[in-house]
């Protein structure tokens, strides 16, 4: 809104100063800054009311003893991120822009799936809260919604159904009749990993600030003509508009940190992980890096992997000596490592640091193509 004010005033009146707020990076700082007070702001507020209705973290007896302290926690803090994130975005985006649309319409929709599953079990108190089935249609419904927007909308030109291969000059990838489904695929898979990756004090939100950095940086490339040609990556026309998003999201994502970071005050519950999760898969689809996922995300594919290899290790054991056997401690793989007995910082922390390297592997994949 404030976007489309001050671009008024300044075409009418032309007052001094005002011509910055046309410029990307200025808009994306003060989405940032909007986040960040908005978050410090909203936090204290719900952290209260939620110990106030006692609407706290159910913790299952099967996990790592050290957390049954954590029962009662406030949980559903993803409604911090959620609000700290549109709020900035519609006041300092071009809300006219399909990419800014589309990654709003995906993180609100699945932002409102995970409610519904944190209000069903801590609420209602029913153990399993959204029935799988229905939470995977929820997913499903959004990446057809997505798959066919991009597939339609005249944004993408020539790229719609097509992708970055990385570390491959002039190389591009075309799914051609596939390219929906595998749409589908990426965000019911990356907000599911994430949703896996949420189990340790800061450790998902903190995560996904890191891959946030690094799609700004991818974003606001793609959509820059000057350096697109540089880096030989596809040029969108428009798509930089996310770099308000994403600078929403790290501001969003530093103040839900401020009380997630271990011992934590909140949880983000599915409410949050979801929309964490779907929102990396969107921003990936839009900027054509989805065969890029497996890398920049690589902490939320490992921890994915490890519940795979488990459940798989574990039926073919049982169907094959009558009693299952586990690869793993416990999976997802962080409760592994606290179960060798890493302390629970050290765990987030030393996977801060694999994220790390694997944005740094990401970006380099630019250059070395």
């Amino acid at each position: 809104m404030f976007y489309y004010l001050f671009d008024y005033i300044n075409k009418t009146w032309n007052p001094p100063g005002f011509d910055v707020f046309r410029f990307l990076s200025f808009r994306s700082a003060l989405s940032a800054i909007t986040a960040l007070f908005l978050a410090f702001y909203i936090g204290p507020k719900l952290i209260a009311y939620l110990r106030k209705k006692q609407i706290g973290e159910t913790i299952r007896e099967v996990g790592p003893k050290t957390h049954f302290s954590k029962a009662g926690t406030p949980t559903m803090g993803g409604i911090i991120l959620i609000i700290s994130v549109v709020v900035p975005v519609l006041l300092w985006s071009d809300i006219k822009s399909v990419y800014i649309l589309l990654v709003l319409i995906g993180t609100i929709w699945l932002g409102f799936v995970g409610f519904i599953d944190d209000y069903l079990k801590v609420v209602k108190k029913y153990s399993k809260g959204l029935i799988a089935r229905y939470k995977l249609l929820g997913q499903i419904l959004l990446g057809l919604f997505i798959g066919i927007m991009i597939y339609l909308l005249p944004e993408f030109g020539k790229y719609t159904t097509q992708t970055t291969l990385p570390f491959f000059k002039n190389l591009n990838w075309d799914f051609s009749y596939f390219y929906i489904p595998m749409v589908i695929f990426i965000i019911t898979a990356t907000s599911n990993a994430v949703n896996l990756t949420d189990g340790l004090d800061g450790l998902a939100v903190g995560t996904m600030l890191i891959v946030m950095l690094a799609l700004g940086i991818i974003g606001y490339v793609t959509g820059n003509r000057i350096y697109a040609d540089y880096l030989n990556v596809m040029y969108l026309p428009g798509s930089g508009e996310l770099t308000v998003f994403i600078a929403a999201f790290i501001g969003a994502g530093l103040g839900f940190l401020w009380y997630n970071t271990y011992p934590a005050e909140i949880f983000m519950g599915d409410t949050g992980s979801l929309a964490l999760g779907g929102s990396f898969g969107i921003l990936s689809i839009l900027i054509k890096k989805e065969l890029l996922i497996p890398i920049l995300g690589g902490i939320f594919f490992v921890e994915t992997l490890s519940v795979i290899i488990q459940r798989m290790y574990f039926k073919y054991t049982k169907k094959k000596f009558g009693q299952g056997k586990r690869v793993f401690k416990m999976a997802p793989i962080h409760h592994h490592f606290e179960l060798l007995g890493w302390e629970e910082p050290k765990v987030v922390i030393r996977f801060y640091i694999l994220t790390i390297i694997f944005v740094i592997i990401s970006l380099a994949s630019f250059k070395i193509r």
